[in-house]
């Protein structure tokens, strides 16, 4: 793998996280900072040695308050329960001799129990989309500090989709590696056998670098285990991705989520892939396990040399209202959900090998912070639908925004496969991410690329008039600097527009460019009302094609909204 990365001065990156920490202003990211005096110390020392052999120099990362780093208080958002660590975790170790520096530790739900980010007395993270949005759990902080761009990458836990929903909720990136790939040496367990440090990134190449850096099988670590090294490559070409029945999606009422996810699952045929509907029964019955049998007996198992028995009252109501019952399970019991659990592995087994992964939606549904004030314990339990059954079943996942839902918040799918192939995941998300797999010589001769930039974009309002008349999504691209994209007032759907300034003084718009039929690109443009057109746009890869531009007329007086850099920075920040 090429870890090679931009070379960033240390000192200027930590004054750079500080800046837009202050300006953040969210007292509930971090439970504890490193003091500024240290990472600045830090900082000029990493400087004067310099960026050879350091594939990560002058990244900064955020570390879940459940992970060990030396000279920093360890809470597990349990202020009674905190100690100052003499040593950092195995991963933060490597991770800082890669030549990336630790900012702080990071809140999350108390003990790594929930998956919602609210279970904290250190207060609730705001989420990085929208406030009233719960920021997902339990590594809630963590994923709040990437997508807010405080940090460049963190380190979460997952358990039970504790990497993966904070990511669907903010936004951004998460991996779930295989257990055993990256050591847990250093991090406080919550369920042992199925608990991993987890990784989040803003884009997937600075996640699957991160992982690759950290990942060693650690002697000290009973669970850490010799797993192929997860190298990124180009999206592979013709897989077969299971997805659920159609009446077996759980979306808990969430249309946006359900149309959302239905639109991802057309990109990805868009991409070449081959879409396999499977009976997955057996998945959600495997998911419904984590929370009924042995493995919360494994959670009082965790905290019992802390504080379950001997301070319980220490502990939030609602981490001690799901933990403490586990102390009644019986090894009897637990025998049983484990015979149970070998009986739906092995149903599983033919379902997942028919398959080149699984692709499902990772967050099911969006929750605000008041509806888990409603109902905080289902609500959490509907939040691992598609979680839960992974670290059960020794998988390894990642999450990536794949669209934008009709409400301009992010749909992300999660990627699934057996153990081992975290690399084989990594580039199958990358090609979502960088819509890579469709090149030119895969578009039938004679068809007709065009440009869009507004309402028809993938995930938008409008799509289905491409994908309607056979359109195939060829890439995203940025226009070169010539263009302002305005907001037109009066248009149903909203739509943008696009038009040229004086070369140069424009801005980089972000773009689709989808290919269709003479015909059908005939009957698209038929379609297009005043005072939008068709023209001819370029882009800084030095293609140019036909596309979506607007009359200079129309803009007198609209917004300009060149500054969010296309339609869907601007709908991230117009909710």
């Amino acid at each position: 793998m090429d870890v090679s990365v931009i070379v960033k001065s240390p000192f200027q990156a930590i004054r750079q996280s500080l800046d837009r920490l202050a300006d953040w202003a969210d007292p509930a990211m971090f439970i504890t900072l490193k003091a500024v005096d240290v990472l600045l110390a830090e900082a000029e020392e990493l400087e004067t040695r310099g960026p050879d052999g350091k594939p990560l120099y002058g990244l900064i990362f955020a570390v879940k308050d459940n992970i060990d780093v030396a000279g920093l208080p360890t809470t597990a958002a349990c202020p009674a329960f905190a100690y100052t660590a003499e040593k950092s975790a195995f991963v933060v170790q490597k991770l800082e001799e890669a030549g990336a520096i630790v900012l702080g530790k990071t809140n999350l739900d108390q003990f790594a129990t929930g998956l919602v980010g609210v279970r904290s007395p250190y207060g609730i993270p705001r989420n990085a989309l929208r406030a009233d949005l719960i920021p997902g759990g339990s590594s809630s902080g963590s994923a709040v500090a990437v997508a807010a761009g405080i940090v460049d990458f963190s380190l979460g836990t997952d358990t039970a989709g504790s990497g993966r929903i904070p990511a669907g909720m903010n936004g951004i990136v998460g991996v779930k590696p295989s257990l055993g790939l990256l050591s847990s040496s250093g991090m406080l367990p919550a369920c042992r056998t199925l608990d991993t440090i987890s990784v989040f990134a803003r884009d997937v190449d600075l996640a699957s670098r991160v992982t690759a850096v950290a990942a060693s099988c650690d002697a000290a670590d009973a669970y850490s285990r010799k797993l192929p090294m997860p190298t990124m490559g180009g999206m592979p070409k013709g897989i077969r991705i299971g997805v659920p029945l159609p009446d077996q999606r759980l979306f808990f009422g969430d249309k946006a989520s359900e149309s959302a996810y239905a639109a991802d699952l057309e990109m990805l045929w868009s991409l070449g892939a081959i879409i396999v509907e499977m009976d997955f029964a057996p998945l959600h019955r495997v998911a419904r396990l984590l929370y009924e049998g042995p493995w919360v007996a494994e959670r009082y198992a965790a905290t019992k040399p802390l504080l379950i028995e001997s301070n319980p009252d220490d502990m939030l109501a609602v981490t001690r209202s799901i933990i403490e019952p586990g102390g009644k399970l019986t090894a009897v019991a637990a025998f049983e959900a484990l015979y149970k659990l070998a009986n739906l592995k092995r149903k599983t087994e033919p379902l997942l090998a028919s398959v080149d992964c699984v692709a499902v939606p990772t967050v099911p549904r969006f929750y605000t912070v008041t509806d888990l004030a409603a109902e905080p314990v289902q609500y959490n339990s509907n939040l691992g639908s598609y979680t839960n059954f992974v670290n059960l079943l020794d998988l390894c996942a990642i999450s990536v925004p794949a669209g934008l839902r009709s409400d301009g918040l992010p749909s992300s799918l999660t990627f699934i496969a057996p153990a081992g192939r975290d690399g084989y995941l990594a580039s199958i998300a990358g090609g979502v991410e960088r819509r890579e797999s469709v090149s030119m010589s895969q578009i039938p001769a004679g068809q007709i690329e065009i440009a869009v930039v507004g309402a028809h974009l993938t995930g938008l309002p409008l799509n289905h008039e491409l994908t309607s008349l056979g359109g195939i999504f060829l890439r995203e691209v940025e226009t070169v600097a010539d263009y302002r994209l305005f907001a037109l007032p009066g248009t149903v759907p909203p739509k943008p527009g696009i038009l040229r300034t004086t070369p140069g003084k424009g801005a980089h718009i972000k773009a689709e460019i989808w290919a269709l039929e003479p015909s059908a690109f005939g009957t698209l443009v038929a379609r297009i009302p005043a005072p939008l057109g068709i023209g001819t746009l370029s882009f800084t890869d030095g293609t140019t094609t036909k596309g979506f531009l607007v009359e200079a007329v129309a803009v007198d007086g609209a917004e300009d909204i060149s500054a969010f850099g296309g339609r869907r920075g601007y709908l991230a920040q117009h909710r």
